[in-house]
């Protein structure tokens, strides 16, 4: 299995790829304003790449529920500097998180090459044109739902098959608008329109979506869910229990595990990768 990504390209398996996160916002949920001027957000961006990231994925609108949308005026001010200069300071690919076109277009002439895309429910077929034309990786993102009203009261008659019928819809839609298969990368969506039920569910089922041959992208790091069911008091209390969902992840098949804690979780997945190889071995 390949991914190629503007000239990028990883050849799987291999060791899971960390997507380091770098919010330029003022209101995100774990670190809302500590990195909204450039200078700081390129600074923690190339801290996360000497802690090892793969990939620093840039996002200049918090998605977290209730979150209000960005102006794209405002969102484009905010990304495109920080990509600009990162490019030029780092051989570390580069992912814009938006769900805008004009964004996605701006990120990918300023130096990004995956766009990581929480609107991909949307019917409006521009932004698998950008996709095509530019040859950009694609996170192909099941949500339910906007950031606004998303998480009042989600339903779903089984989960698990319905994000999987996104995928498959998805899937199609993109090539036909001249997207390969080898650009795309599937994500679940864990917090995005589910309950806690939704994403302990899509968390114990995701090797049932390693059928389509894509790499699957797992994004649970410090989310709220983790506290509700596994306690703890602040947004920080969070590592221990997505490191424990990054591992379960990657015994199922996830490929990139997008997160907060770039050093501790590469630690942790090459420990979990290891006991994984002697366990196939064994077996």
């Amino acid at each position: 299995m390949e991914l190629h990504a503007c000239g990028f390209k990883w050849c799987f398996p291999r060791p899971a790829l960390v997507m380091g996160i770098l919010n330029v916002t003022p209101d995100s949920f774990s670190d809302g304003g500590k990195y909204l001027e450039p200078a700081a957000a390129v600074q923690h961006g190339l801290e996360l790449v000497a802690e090892g990231a793969d990939i620093i994925d840039v996002g200049g609108e918090s998605t977290r529920p209730g979150a209000s949308e960005v102006p794209e005026s405002e969102e484009l001010r905010r990304v495109v500097p920080v990509i600009k200069r990162l490019r030029a300071q780092t051989a570390v690919p580069l992912s814009v998180d938006t769900t805008k076109v004009a964004v996605a277009r701006a990120a990918i002439q300023a130096g990004a090459s995956i766009i990581n895309d929480v609107g991909a429910n949307r019917a409006d077929p521009a932004m698998s044109g950008v996709v095509a034309e530019t040859g950009a990786g694609y996170v192909l993102m099941h949500r339910q739902g906007m950031p606004q009203t998303m998480q009042q009261a989600p339903h779903y008659d089984d989960v698990v098959a319905e994000v999987g019928q996104f995928f498959q819809e998805g899937l199609k839609r993109l090539e036909t608008a001249g997207v390969t298969p080898r650009q795309v990368i599937l994500d679940v969506g864990i917090g995005f329109g589910k309950t806690v039920a939704h994403n302990l569910q899509l968390l114990a089922s995701l090797q049932s979506f390693t059928k389509w041959g894509r790499p699957l992208l797992l994004g649970v790091s410090r989310k709220s869910f983790i506290q509700q069911v596994a306690g703890g008091n602040a947004v920080m209390d969070r590592l221990a229990g997505s490191l424990a969902c990054a591992c379960l992840g990657l015994a199922q098949g996830v490929s990139i595990l997008r997160v907060h804690d770039v050093a501790a979780t590469r630690q942790a997945a090459r420990l979990a990768e290891s006991i994984l190889e002697c366990q196939a071995k064994k077996d």
